[in-house]
C-alpha cells in the first residue's frame, strides 16, 4: 500500500525528515512552503519526494493539499500549527510536529477526537528526546521503589567550541528574533519545595555557571515554565525541579547589556526606516547625546550594569565589532529588535567548514527506600557535520522522522486527540530504534 507525507517548511531541520522517510518503501514525500526553489532543495533529487509551493495562510489551498496525504507534518513556526490542524480534523489526517503542546492545541483536542485523528507533538531534540530519557529513568526508579527527589535538565544548539570566535560565543542557525525574545521571558521551577518565579527582565542576571564537562565552560539560565513537568513526568515527590537553557561563559553577561541598552525593543521608531549609520541610530536607541564614541560609550556605562571592570571593556569592545559605533548604515526595520537582528544574522552566521554543537543533560537526584541516596546523570554530546547535517538538524528532524513512521505502521492506531511522548509506551520504542539505528543516544552514568 502506498502511503503519502505532505511536510510544511523548508527550515534546516526537514531535511533528515525527508531523506529518512524517502526510503521507506512505496512512501511519497511532499514538500511544501512558500517558495519552490526552498522546498526543492529540501526535497532534494528522490525519486520519492516532490517539491510544491503552498502558503498555509491560504485556508482553501492548504485543505486542498492537506486531503491528498495520510499524514502532515508541520515543520513552520509554531504559530500556524492550530490551522494546521484544524485542516486536519477538516480532511481527517494525522499532524505531527516537533513543538511544545500550544494552549490552541490543546483548546483542539476535542475536536481532534471527534474526527478520529491524532497530533503528535514534541518529537524532535528538546522537546523530544529530552523527553525519552527523562522518562526511562524516572520509570525505572519508581519500579525499584525509589523516589525522584531533584530533576535537573539542561540544553544548549551551540557553535563547536573552535567556532565560537566572536564576542557572543553563539551563532544563529535559525531566527535570530526568536532566539533574543526567549532572552526576557520569564520562568518558573521548583528549589528546595516551593515555586521561584523569575521575570524576563532579570532572567539573565540569574544565569549560573553549570558544569557537565571539564573541557567546557557553561553557564544556565531557566527556560519558562518547568514547574509543570511535576505533573508531566509524574514525579509529585521532586524538591528541585528545573529545566535551563545553556550558553557559553560569557554570553548572558553581554546579553544582558543588550537589553538594558534597549536593543531588544519592538517600540516602533520613524529614525529606523531609513539606512542611517549604526552610530546614529544606536545613539538614538540609548538615548546618547551625540554618536561620537565618547558619548556613546558614556550613556553605555550610565545605562547597563558591569560585573567588573574587566568585564565592561570585553563587553564594549564587543559592542564595537558588532559595528553599533561604526559608520556601517542599519538594515532598517523599523525598531531596535528587528533592525538589530538583520545585523546580527549578517555577523554570526555559521560559516562554510563550521559545526554546531549540542549538549543535553538530566541530572536525577535519587532517594531508595532505605534513605540512602544516589545521583543519576544522562548526557549528549553531539557535534554537526560540515559535510552533511548540523547536529540541531539531525538531532529535531530524526526523531521526526522515526515518529512519522511509526504513525504511517498504525503504531498508535485507535489513539486520538493530543499525544506527547510523555509515557514509557511511547518513549521507549522511539528511544530504542534512535539508539539503534541511529546511533543517537544519551550516556547514563551513576555519579555517586
Amino acid at each position: 500500500m502506498s502511503q503519502s507525507v505532505l511536510l510544511l517548511g523548508s527550515g534546516f531541520v526537514a531535511k533528515p525528515t525527508v531523506d529518512i522517510l524517502a526510503t521507506r518503501p512505496n512512501t511519497t514525500v511532499i514538500v511544501a512552503c512558500r517558495t519552490l526553489s526552498k522546498a526543492q532543495n529540501i526535497a532534494g533529487d528522490s525519486p520519492s519526494t516532490k517539491a510544491i509551493v503552498l502558503d498555509v495562510e491560504d485556508e482553501k489551498a492548504l485543505d486542498a493539499a492537506v486531503a491528498e496525504h495520510d499524514l502532515v507534518i508541520s515543520l513552520i513556526p509554531y504559530t500556524y500549527h492550530a490551522a494546521v490542524v484544524k485542516s486536519g480534523i477538516r480532511n481527517k489526517k494525522n499532524v505531527l510536529t516537533t513543538s511544545y503542546t500550544s494552549p490552541a492545541l490543546k483548546e483542539l483536542e476535542e475536536e481532534c477526537k471527534q474526527a478520529g485523528i491524532l497530533v503528535f507533538n514534541e518529537m524532535g531534540l528538546d522537546p523530544g528526546i529530552d523527553h525519552l530519557y527523562a522518562v526511562k529513568t524516572i520509570d525505572e526508579v519508581h519500579k525499584k521503589g525509589g523516589k525522584i527527589i531533584g530533576f535537573y535538565s539542561v540544553c544548549g544548539g551551540l557553535p563547536a567550541p573552535e567556532c565560537s570566535d566572536n564576542p557572543l560565543g553563539y551563532k544563529f542557525s535559525w531566527s535570530s528574533r526568536g532566539v533574543l525574545l526567549a532572552l526576557q521571558s520569564s520562568a518558573k521551577f521548583w528549589r528546595n519545595g516551593k515555586v521561584v518565579e523569575i521575570s524576563g527582565n532579570v532572567l539573565l542576571k540569574t544565569a549560573e555557571p553549570y558544569f557537565i564537562y571539564p573541557g567546557y565552560s557553561f553557564v544556565v539560565y531557566a527556560n519558562r515554565n518547568s514547574t509543570i513537568y511535576k505533573e508531566i513526568y509524574k514525579i509529585p515527590e521532586a524538591k528541585n525541579l528545573s529545566r535551563g537553557n545553556l550558553r557559553y561563559q560569557g554570553f548572558t553577561e553581554f546579553a544582558h547589556v543588550l537589553v538594558d541598552l534597549g536593543l531588544f525593543r519592538e517600540q516602533k521608531f520613524d529614525f529606523l526606516d531609513e539606512a542611517i549609520p549604526w552610530k546614529e541610530a544606536f545613539a538614538q536607541i540609548i538615548g546618547a547625546p551625540s554618536s561620537t564614541e565618547s558619548d556613546l560609550i558614556a550613556t553605555i556605562e550610565k545605562n547597563a550594569t558591569f560585573k567588573d571592570d574587566e568585564d565592561k571593556t570585553r563587553i564594549l569592545n564587543g559592542i564595537k565589532w558588532l559595528g553599533l559605533m561604526s559608520d556601517e548604515p542599519i538594515t532598517p526595520k523599523g525598531n531596535p529588535l528587528d533592525t538589530f537582528c538583520a545585523t546580527l544574522e549578517n555577523l554570526m552566521q555559521y560559516e562554510d567548514g563550521e559545526r554546531d554543537f549540542v549538549m543535553l543533560q538530566h541530572k536525577f537526584e535519587i532517594e531508595w527506600a532505605d534513605g540512602s541516596k544516589e545521583t543519576r546523570t544522562s548526557t549528549l554530546a553531539d557535534y554537526g557535520d560540515p559535510k552533511g547535517y548540523s547536529s540541531m538538524a539531525k538531532l529535531v528532524g530524526t526523531p521526526c522522522a522515526v515518529a512519522a513512521a511509526r504513525i504511517l505502521d498504525g503504531c498508535y492506531s485507535g489513539r486520538t486527540g493530543l499525544l506527547a511522548p510523555f509515557s514509557i509506551d511511547i518513549t521507549e520504542p522511539i528511544r530504542k530504534i534512535l539508539d539503534e539505528e541511529y546511533h543517537i543516544k544519551l550516556v547514563e552514568k551513576k555519579v555517586f
